[in-house]
């Protein structure tokens, strides 16, 4: 049994904590204190994952240093854009660490490992992604995730910690392959949720995820990232789950966008994070910073921009000369 540290109650922070409080001692840390008492005397994270009863051994803090104390891993769940905040806070620590984020830093461009590497965090790290509604695997139904460090020796070993149960998890060396597949399959739902809310159908859909998937490789290669992780979990996996699932959040952006529904309106009734509206720009940056070409993604970006309506974007796409599949 290991002491874990879950930062931020969040919906994924939640269903992690929830999800493997039954084989290790988890302490959930809430950043607003009144957000804690609430979970902590009610027993369900009303505002994020209210389906799910929270179980007695799962230890909630509001105070961070109580959260920090006696945990031999810490889980970063924050999204990315409160990443490097929380990591300040945390002084360069040396407990090893996760994070749960999937994106770009809206400002810098940065991918989380990056801005980890900045941090001046020495512990062992990486990251932790793959296809996962929060709310299923708060449910205890099955899903596979990859853990991913450059430490390959960590890597092996903390997913070996962490898998059990109905959640799998697998080791890999490859950050940066993992970490773009959970940043782009976000902008890559919100042109599938387009697809589907202006009604051209499923093969169109298809499409539509293949091309994306190709735009993602594309990318995830030319920062350093191997084309098979690409292929696997936290790319291909998650595309499709992200694109297609009704739980999305980022397909409901698409759905909404194609319905005529301004963005602002969109964002405000969803109640969690929609990474894709925040990473689509800055996977334009790193695109053009390394010479890749991601028509979808640039589509995306000039939807959420106000640059084209989602029929003038889908137009644009279908106009493109043809060109050998690759």
């Amino acid at each position: 049994m290991t002491a874990l540290a879950v930062l931020g109650a969040g919906a994924w922070g939640t269903a992690l904590a929830v999800a493997v409080a039954s084989r290790h001692k988890v302490t959930l840390w809430a950043r607003d204190a009144t957000q804690a008492l609430s979970l902590a005397s009610g027993r369900r994270n009303a505002r994020y994952l209210p389906e799910i009863a929270l179980p007695e051994a799962l230890r909630v803090e509001s105070s961070l240093d109580q959260a920090l104390s006696g945990a031999e891993l810490l889980i970063v769940a924050t999204p990315v854009a409160g990443l490097r905040e929380l990591l300040g806070k945390l002084k360069g620590g040396t407990v090893p660490l996760l994070w749960l984020c999937k994106g770009f830093e809206q400002d810098s461009a940065a991918l989380p490992h990056e801005i980890v590497a900045a941090s001046g965090i020495r512990a062992p790290s990486g990251a932790l992604s793959g296809p996962s509604f929060a709310l299923e695997v708060a449910q205890g139904l099955p899903c596979a995730l990859t853990l991913a460090s450059a430490d390959a020796a960590f890597a092996t070993a903390t997913a070996a910690q962490l898998h059990g149960g109905r959640l799998r998890v697998y080791h890999s060396e490859d950050v940066v392959g993992v970490e773009i597949g959970g940043a782009v399959k976000n902008v890559l739902a919100i042109a599938v949720g387009i697809c589907d809310g202006l009604g051209l159908g499923q093969n169109a859909r298809a499409a539509l995820v293949t091309r994306g998937l190709a735009e993602l490789a594309r990318l995830g290669v030319a920062l350093g990232g191997r084309a098979e992780t690409v292929m696997g979990l936290t790319g291909a996996g998650d595309l499709i789950l992200t694109a297609t699932g009704d739980l999305s959040r980022n397909r409901r952006v698409g759905l909404e966008l194609a319905r005529g529904k301004p963005l602002q309106a969109i964002v405000a009734g969803l109640g969690h994070v929609a990474e894709g509206v925040r990473s689509a720009q800055a996977t334009l940056v790193r695109a053009k910073s390394c010479s890749v070409e991601m028509p979808i993604a640039s589509a995306v970006d000039a939807v959420l921009q106000g640059r084209l309506t989602p029929p003038q974007a889908v137009e644009l796409l279908l106009a493109r000369d043809p060109k050998a599949e690759g």
